[in-house]
């Protein structure tokens, strides 16, 4: 193990970043949660204890992709066979882990949040509940790993939710539409039985959206002059 604080630098001060967004979003609470980022064969991950809403670049340690500190001077979170499994088996390039209010409510109650806005579908649609297990064992990651399928996030039964995503900021997003889709369905349920899109209402969103660019900036057509 080294000291270094300058390996993965960038990572770490990112991760540091996320963890303190994700707090002031209200998604972290004190030391519950943890964060990463994947750099080659090097990931940078939150360290055990640390609190998150004011984490610092050096309160990250690094591993390699077995899990070896290579860099910081704190054990990484305890979930660490968890983040690991995800970049194996999805290659990802970065992992949040939150105990939002929520996500972690509905985790309590449901066998999966169903796609009942077509914004879940830029998370894979239905997000599946990953049976419980206690935290940092070997069966929770399993668990986890197994309702990520085909999926950028799940929810973890009495315990929080995941996303994965190829970007840091992707993942920390999609962290916060998670959690925005569980108030929509507690709000919902609230007051009925929330409609959920069935497979060709998902389909059709699909397809609007790669016909219409969704989600991305695109500048006004220049007008010619003979249509002045």
């Amino acid at each position: 193990m080294t000291d270094s604080s300058s390996m993965l630098g960038q990572e770490r001060a990112a991760v540091a970043a996320a963890c303190r967004r994700l707090g002031a979003e209200g998604l972290l609470i004190g030391t519950a949660g943890n964060v990463s980022v994947r750099a080659g064969e090097r990931v940078a991950i939150t360290a055990t204890g640390a609190v998150l809403a004011h984490l610092t670049p050096d309160q990250v340690t690094v591993v390699d992709l077995d899990g070896k500190v290579v860099a910081g001077n704190l054990q990484p979170t305890s979930e660490l066979e968890l983040h690991l499994g995800v970049y194996h088996r999805y290659g990802a390039g970065a992992v949040v882990h939150t105990h939002a209010p929520m996500a972690t409510a509905l985790s309590c109650v449901l066998d999966e949040l169903p796609c009942i806005h077509y914004q879940l579908l830029a998370l894979g649609g239905t997000v599946r509940v990953a049976p419980y297990a206690t935290f940092g064992t070997p069966e929770l990651a399993e668990s986890v790993l197994a309702a990520l399928e085909g999926r950028s996030a799940a929810l973890m039964a009495n315990h929080g939710a995941l996303t994965h995503a190829p970007t840091l900021d992707k993942a920390v997003e999609d962290a916060l539409l998670l959690e925005w889709a569980c108030g929509v369905y507690q709000h919902a349920a609230a007051v009925g039985r929330p409609r959920v899109l069935d497979e060709q209402q998902q389909l059709a969103v699909i397809e609007a959206a790669l016909a219409r660019d969704y989600g991305t900036t695109r500048p006004v057509p220049p007008v010619h002059e003979e249509s002045r």
